[in-house]
């Protein structure tokens, strides 16, 4: 069993129960009325989803380990959401589209390359645990993208900018690295 569980766990980190809050800023607050999920850029229709809208799509859950920059892993957390996909296929993302800026509240942007936000393990989203997030862990949605750094799971997401040429979002601009591989430790651009 410690086996299985070390084999889960990349190099640098270390596995925990706990579920750190960290981010950067306050935490905004959420209207149902005014919130929108936006999906632009390369798009051959561009997408805006009220939160009810987002909600009634098809919903899953997923189980999967996550792993924070900082060095902790959480180990089998559940998820539910919606599928990026889903959403994705909805704004029908044009051939010259290989990355995405994910925006989130209060100007928050985090870049992933296309092909992680196609895949089966992301997910848009609002539960986890079998709770609803809260907010300081991203209510009402939260991006996963597991494979990642958690950082690139951005909470209070609120759009997709699809883009052919990568370029940097908030905490890669100062110092986090462009990928975020855990399993290859790319936590920094550079060594400190």
């Amino acid at each position: 069993m410690a086996r299985d569980i070390a084999a889960r766990v990349p190099p640098g980190q270390y596995a925990t129960e706990k579920w750190p809050v960290l981010h950067y800023g306050g935490i905004p607050r959420f209207d149902p009325t005014t919130w929108d999920f936006r999906v632009f850029g390369l798009v051959v229709e561009p997408l805006r989803l009220t939160y009810d809208e987002l909600r009634a799509l098809p919903e899953v859950t997923i189980t999967c380990d996550v792993h924070c920059v900082t060095a902790w892993s959480r180990l089998g957390m559940t998820f539910e959401g919606v599928p990026v996909r889903t959403v994705l296929e909805r704004a029908k993302v044009r051939p010259e589209a290989q990355f995405v800026m994910v925006h989130a509240d209060q100007g928050y942007q985090t870049n992933l390359p296309l092909s992680y936000l196609q895949a089966d393990d992301a997910l848009l989203a609002w539960r986890a645990d079998g709770q609803d997030l809260t907010p300081d862990h991203g209510w009402p949605l939260r991006l996963v993208v597991p494979r990642l750094y958690f950082w690139k799971s951005a909470k209070w997401v609120r759009g997709f900018e699809l883009l052919a040429k990568d370029r940097p979002g908030f905490w890669e601009r100062n110092g986090y690295h462009m990928h975020g591989d855990p399993w290859k430790e790319e936590r920094y651009s550079s060594p400190w």
